[in-house]
């Protein structure tokens, strides 16, 4: 089967994560929507993506230029404010959900050739209809570090949220380099701090937009703390009972990492 559906193979027991204008339509928290509850609206004008298949049947990812939030008498939001809704599941759905519509909409035409491609019949895969050139949803790797100093932990705010949100360092994995390396190149470009010992945590998916966050604690080594000025506004070395806002170990890696250093951060 196909990951990408015709009308005609919608079953109205399908479930979609609508997508208008690459918002989530959500009503009172609700964005997981059954096919038959849409069957006042016209019919979807373009495909639709499987997204998983389960016990639950298959989820699918809607994308519309229809005003069908108003037609639903719902909302659009972020797929970020989702992060704060008590079931956490739905958010990985969704998350999922948004991962595999931008990499549809990212390549509806060859990058080579500029043909237009088709799906496969197999798997997950757009063809160029032409050169045969396959494009896979792409996953982005990244590493996120809490570099610790005896009891104390390093945590940064970051310039390109307005937030007095404090957080762990982070960076895209670069060609060639290892997990690790690009835990010591990070912490030494956005704070100037050299740092060893890194150990590997736990991962997570992370659809902003199409992640794999790598979580790693680092021990101190030497080097004053200096903001690089452009990811980093600001960092300092806080104790476990004087932390400030920091990330909830409920949506995040991050929170993760602190929560289990410092418990009682929670």
């Amino acid at each position: 089967m196909s990951s990408i559906l015709q009308i005609s193979q919608v079953r109205p027991d399908d479930r979609l994560i609508i997508f208008q204008e690459q918002r989530v339509v959500i009503s009172d928290n609700k964005f997981i929507w059954r096919f038959e509850e849409l069957g006042v609206l016209s019919e979807p004008d373009n495909n639709l993506l499987v997204v998983e298949s389960g016990n639950e049947g298959r989820l699918l990812a809607w994308h519309t230029d229809l005003e069908i939030a108003s037609l639903l008498q719902a909302e659009t939001r972020s797929l970020r404010s989702l992060l704060f809704l008590e079931d956490n599941s739905q958010f990985v759905q969704a998350g999922k959900a948004f991962q595999v519509l931008e990499w549809y909409l990212a390549h509806r035409y060859c990058g080579r050739c500029g043909a237009i491609t088709e799906p496969g019949q197999e798997s997950r895969v757009l063809v160029c209809s032409e050169c045969k050139t396959q494009f896979f949803p792409r996953i982005n790797p990244c590493a996120i570090v809490l570099v610790t100093r005896g009891e104390q932990v390093l945590l940064a705010r970051h310039s390109r949220y307005a937030s007095d949100f404090y957080s762990c360092l982070a960076g895209f994995i670069e060609v060639g380099e290892t997990p690790e390396q690009t835990v010591q190149r990070e912490v030494f470009e956005e704070v100037g701090l050299t740092v060893n010992n890194v150990r590997y945590h736990k991962s997570q998916a992370w659809p902003f937009p199409s992640q794999l966050m790598l979580g790693f604690y680092a021990d101190y080594v030497s080097g004053d703390i200096t903001p690089d000025g452009v990811e980093i506004d600001d960092a300092r070395w806080f104790k476990p009972g004087e932390l400030p806002k920091v990330p909830s170990s409920n949506i995040s890696v991050a929170g993760e990492l602190i929560r289990d250093f410092a418990p009682a951060s929670g």
